[in-house]
């Protein structure tokens, strides 16, 4: 693997990025310039926008469904239970748009149940269902939209990268596990 820090994969899209926001003839603006201005709207216009996607999702996950769980299970059944029946709600997308169904029914569950420890601590911890509306928006924001221009794509990565990668199920996985720990100290 190449490891090429500050070097965008895709100029292309961060190219079509710069003519969506009508950045092109404002002056002269470099690609990392674009980039900057790029994230920072969708970092913050475009999570708003995803907000209301997500807030139908999360009505029924978070506001309804843990709660409904927690009067029969713990909150390590909550959000196991409701993880795995979140991941298979979205298993159909995953045969449709996958290269290796298999490896990406793995790793994206581990995903789902790994954040749906995350958003079950903070929808108890707050009463509210607002923290995982948000957490919901931004991962995909940043998931689906900010990281697959800005990654290199070199041969021997594409199980590693993305949203379905072998990557983003670890880095899930570790704060998941934080986060069901910090719940059972706390008795959420």
């Amino acid at each position: 693997m190449d490891f090429r820090f500050w070097k965008f994969s895709q100029s292309e899209a961060i190219t079509e990025w710069g003519k969506e926001l009508g950045l092109f003839g404002i002056g002269t603006l470099n690609p990392t310039a674009i980039t900057i201005i790029a994230v920072f709207l969708l970092g913050t216009v475009e999570v708003i926008r995803a907000s209301a996607t997500t807030l139908g999702e999360e009505i029924g996950w978070r506001g309804f469904f843990i709660y409904e769980l927690r009067k029969v299970l713990s909150f390590t059944g909550v959000a196991i239970f409701s993880g795995l029946i979140w991941s298979f709600w979205h298993w159909p997308l995953l045969v449709y748009y996958s290269n290796n169904v298999l490896l990406e029914f793995a790793t994206f569950t581990i995903v789902i149940v790994s954040m749906s420890f995350i958003m079950t601590y903070y929808t108890f911890k707050s009463k509210s269902l607002w923290p995982a509306v948000i957490f919901h928006a931004v991962s995909n924001v940043y998931i689906q939209k900010i990281m697959p221009p800005l990654t290199i794509k070199d041969e021997g990565t594409e199980h590693w990268l993305g949203e379905n990668g072998i990557m983003f199920a670890i880095v899930t996985c570790v704060f998941g596990i934080y986060f069901w720990h910090k719940g059972l100290k706390e008795h959420i």
